[in-house]
């Protein structure tokens, strides 16, 4: 599941942010750095995700 949320981020972060924490901060944050570029939304869709995979190991 890890991959298909990363390669998620880089196609619509906002998506793999969804899939990692539901609609919460996180998500409209993402959403407002994916409208200002998107790059910065990829970014911080990727941190996110590996953010959560360290609190489940």
């Amino acid at each position: 599941m890890n991959i298909l949320r990363i390669i998620f981020a880089i196609i619509l972060p906002p998506l793999g942010v969804f899939l990692t924490v539901g609609i919460r901060g996180a998500f409209w944050l993402n959403i407002l750095l994916t409208i200002l570029g998107f790059v910065p939304g990829i970014v911080h869709a990727i941190w996110i995700i590996a953010k959560n995979d360290e609190k489940s190991v």
